[in-house]
């Protein structure tokens, strides 16, 4: 249901009303009650998407990023020594596995 604007033309108040898109336009003013509301065509709350995505991580800080950057880079190294040491046992295990086939 959208939020509409309202002016008295008597008074000149101005106020929202939440109201459903089916109901009718409200004439009477909340001020001084007479029935010379109208409403007002407004640019409405609109919803602004910038960039490339519209995920809340796409609108990070740049000292953000640098820093996420940063630790990326410093885990690398450890994820690479990771993988050398599983290939290895890898490598130790079918090894192991091709001399008890072999002495069967």
């Amino acid at each position: 249901m959208p939020t509409y604007d309202y002016e008295c033309k008597k008074c000149g108040h101005k106020w929202e009303t939440f109201e459903s898109i089916k109901a009718e336009p409200l004439k009477k003013c909340p001020e001084c009650k007479k029935a010379a509301a109208q409403r007002v065509i407004g640019p409405g709350a609109a919803i602004l998407f910038k960039g490339s995505g519209f995920y809340l991580t796409d609108y990070r800080s740049d000292s953000y990023k640098k820093a996420a950057e940063a630790d990326k880079k410093s885990s690398e190294p450890a994820k690479s020594e990771a993988k050398s040491s599983e290939s290895k046992s890898s490598e130790s295990k079918s090894s192991s596995s091709k001399s008890s086939k072999s002495s069967d």
